[in-house]
């Protein structure tokens, strides 16, 4: 294989110049999805709910509320009408649907105006589409030189679609320098980097583009992939080119010491790729299609990174053999000797201390307090939280839902909402009984009317909860809800709400994490099973990624705070795959120095001939991911690069200090189970 690649390099070099360019032309044609409820499966009750709701009512479900403040009565209807003819806006809702509004207002019911009316400001309630939320969130924005406030999940959706985009360049703007640092200091050429850049780079856009044959990717792919795709697999391109300088300082022609290069790498980066490929790959059994979706691109990309390793880089290297002789430098990095005989001496009590931290850590991660839904979006001083705040402090918290029930008899229909209406929780329920009455015939009404709340033989009832989005208090909510539905509609009926997509996203991706961690740890453990040929080598290395990664998720509980599921599934099988080459690499340099040395000598070789090579892809992924965290406004993503990047660090504080330790408590172990020449070798040592 290397003889081929290097007689026709040339033509590799052409063909993937142009690969890379047709591919980055094919970026502009990926779909981006800006809502995770899209992601659920079919069959959940939510989205079942919403595809009848859209069969038989035209346009969405109401999304957005839109606050004017010092406005009259009268200025509140104008300010209805003006919303109601934004293009893409498909109704309004206002105190006018509940009550009528030419009678005083005094002469109201205080409650119901108090819902929509309130200090001289009014609250509507809008459906817009959600293809079109940026534009209608600019022109409703253009519309008032009042104060006016928007909340809701089309605000969110055009947040993100707007932010998106925008900061992926400015966080590779901040990685790249960052990165080229790094590189700059553990090599020992200038130029080195430089083609470190190019052969990451060129798999980046090959994946970038390649991803418009998915059909489409969610927002968080889209924001994550490239950094977690450079970060996690730099280490490929360092283990290459540290291989092919040595052979060459040991003379011989440059594509001779090449061709040795790739040889000996190979099965090295091949065997982190596949950890790393498997660890991402666990994502693709989750029933919420966001991991699927993510997992299967980063994969491809770690593909895409290996082949671009050995194919683009071996060409570029030889090409340019010349200019990284003319940029040498001397190396950066001290020899780790003291530091390798420190860490031998320290390393049993230290490796005590962290296995007496894994275990509580364990319990801690399990306990966390999880958000499920898009509560976690926006940061608690992001302008968009202070002013869903504010209509909170006016008007009070306001869950709306949606519930769809056969439109077939008027009293049933009646005896549930009143039903519903005395739930402590629910502050109003709009619908045709309650609104228009059980006592008019339809006839008698006009055909907007009845459109509202009646079509395609189904009745639409909105509910207005005294809750937030998620949590106990509101899932409680939404399982009474649809406790009392069925019992007067048996399975008839459909319910839908923010609230309603957070209970059934908690349930399904809750379902998701054991078979998504086993699923990782079953596929990397039988990776180094292959790669060790030992019974207890895998077992060490995963016991040490394992507790790193318990450990990271852990903080948040001893920290008090709260952290995504989603984040949490997807950093579980993240670090594991993209860390776990720490161990590898480390365990391949003791079994090596194991043939001729003692088992503490071989460990303290191992911490100086690696820590160099472990801390400089864990220096990269650390400072992608925790750019990516401050830069980021999504509250999600943010919080998934702040968790990697201190995942990059813990993990590989562990490997360089309670792996070695682990490795030399059971050195006797691993020789009566490690098979092959190494354990005949390791026998006759004694």
């Amino acid at each position: 294989m290397a003889d081929l690649i290097l007689k026709y390099k040339k033509a590799i070099l052409i063909f993937i110049i142009a690969a890379v360019l047709v591919s980055a032309a094919m970026m502009l044609y990926v779909k981006v999805n800006y809502d995770l409820s899209d992601f659920l499966p079919e069959s959940v009750p939510s989205v079942t709910a919403l595809k009848e709701i859209k069969k038989s009512f035209s346009g969405e479900i109401p999304n957005l509320y839109v606050y004017v403040a010092d406005v009259s009565v009268p200025q509140a209807m104008d300010a209805k009408q003006r919303i109601s003819s934004v293009k893409g806006v498909f109704s309004v809702i206002w105190l006018d649907d509940t009550e009528d509004i030419y009678r005083p207002i005094t002469s109201l019911d205080p409650k119901s105006v108090s819902e929509w009316y309130k200090e001289e400001g009014a609250l509507f309630l809008v459906a817009g589409d959600t293809e079109q939320s940026t534009s209608i969130i600019t022109e409703i924005r253009g519309l008032f030189d009042n104060d006016t406030i928007l909340s809701g999940p089309l605000l969110d959706q055009a947040t993100i679609q707007s932010l998106s985009t925008g900061e992926v360049s400015k966080i590779i703007f901040f990685v790249i320098p960052l990165v080229m640092l790094v590189l700059f200091v553990s090599t020992s050429s200038w130029f080195e980097p430089v083609l470190f850049l190019a052969a990451i780079g060129a798999a980046i856009l090959l994946n970038e583009g390649t991803n418009v044959f998915i059909g489409e990717i969610s927002y968080v792919t889209q924001s994550t992939s490239a950094v977690l795709q450079l970060a996690v697999s730099m280490d490929y391109a360092v283990f290459l080119l540290h291989s092919f300088s040595r052979y060459r300082s040991e003379g011989g022609s440059v594509e001779a010491a090449m061709k040795h290069a790739m040889r000996e790498s190979v099965s090295a980066i091949a065997a982190s790729a596949s950890t790393t490929v498997f660890g991402f790959l666990a994502l693709t059994l989750m029933k919420f299609k966001l991991g699927p979706n993510l997992g299967l691109v980063l994969a491809k990309g770690i593909l895409f990174s290996f082949l671009s390793v050995m194919l683009l880089l071996p060409v570029l290297a030889v090409y340019t053999t010349k200019l990284m002789d003319r940029t040498h430098h001397r190396s950066f990095l001290p020899s780790f000797e003291s530091f390798s005989r420190f860490i031998i001496r320290i390393c049993i009590p230290l490796s005590l201390f962290f296995v007496l931290l894994i275990v509580p850590s364990f319990l801690a991660q399990m306990n966390n307090h999880f958000v499920y839904g898009s509560s976690g979006i926006h940061s608690e001083d992001s302008e968009l939280a202070r002013d869903a705040e504010r209509i909170k402090e006016i008007f009070g918290q306001r869950q709306q839902m949606v519930l769809l029930v056969p439109d077939e008899d008027a009293a049933k229909e009646k005896a549930m909402t009143d039903a519903i209406s005395e739930f402590a929780e629910i502050k109003t329920v709009i619908s045709y009984s309650n609104t228009v009455g059980t006592q008019i015939p339809p006839e008698f009404l006009n055909e907007e009317q009845i459109s509202i709340f009646r079509s395609e033989g189904k009745s639409r009832i909105i509910l207005y909860a005294d809750t937030p989005d998620e949590g106990k208090e509101a899932f409680a909510l939404v399982e009474k809800l649809r406790e009392t539905a069925e019992e007067y509609y048996g399975k008839n009926y459909w319910l839908v709400g923010q609230s309603v997509i957070n209970y059934d996203l908690k349930d399904t991706i809750v379902k998701d994490g054991p078979l998504v961690s086993g699923a990782a740890i079953i596929a990397i453990g039988l990776v180094l099973l292959i790669t060790f040929r030992s019974l207890t080598l895998p077992l060490i290395l995963l016991i040490t990624i394992e507790g790193a990664v318990w450990i990271n998720l852990g903080l948040p509980y001893f920290m008090n705070s709260s952290l995504n599921y989603i984040g949490f599934l997807i950093i579980s099988s993240v670090q594991l795959g993209a860390t776990v080459d720490y161990g590898i690499l480390f365990a391949k340099h003791y079994m090596r120095n194991r043939l001729s040395e003692s088992g503490k000598e071989a460990a303290r070789l191992a911490i100086r001939n690696t820590s160099a090579s472990i801390m400089t892809p864990a220096c990269i992924l650390a400072i992608a991911c925790l750019i990516l965290g401050f830069i980021s406004s999504n509250g999600i993503i943010s919080e998934l690069g702040l968790m990697l990047g201190r995942g990059a660090i813990i993990s590989s504080i562990l490997v360089l200090i309670l792996l070695p330790s682990l490795l030399i408590i059971f050195d006797r172990v691993i020789q009566k189970t490690t098979l092959g020449t190494c354990r005949k070798k390791l026998n006759e040592m004694g």
